[in-house]
């Protein structure tokens, strides 16, 4: 934990999403929003996400309300946004998105920033 926050980049990416991709959205996320303690994604994309050597969480985010709105996701895993969603599960109860979901050049991964402020 950072400065008494917890912050989690979740990441979604479509099957065999090179680990370039995952690495350069991750290094762009960070410096727009800072570090994160840890990455979060649905279990189908563990692997893409555990190429990256970052603390990883699985989590479930069917029912997750996310500023981004994708028909297509919607329909495939019950939220809007498979990045923003994971972010905010990632992080826990009272977490607030810092960063919305952004998408690499390739169309092949998204990434957002979740924080959540740890009461003493």
């Amino acid at each position: 934990m950072a400065g008494g926050a917890v912050k989690v980049a979740g990441i979604g990416c479509r099957a065999g999403a090179p680990v370039t991709v995952l690495t350069e959205m991750l290094a762009q996320a960070e410096a727009l929003a800072g570090p994160v303690d840890a990455v979060a994604t649905i279990a189908p994309r563990a692997a893409e996400i555990t190429a990256l050597n970052r603390p990883l969480r699985i989590v479930a985010i069917a029912g997750i309300d996310t500023p981004t709105q994708s028909p297509r996701i919607q329909s495939l895993h019950g939220t809007g946004s498979v990045a923003e969603a994971a972010a905010l599960a990632a992080c826990g109860p009272g977490a607030r998105l810092i960063l919305n979901r952004i998408a690499s050049p390739c169309g092949r991964a998204t990434i957002a920033i979740a924080i959540r402020e740890e009461t003493p």
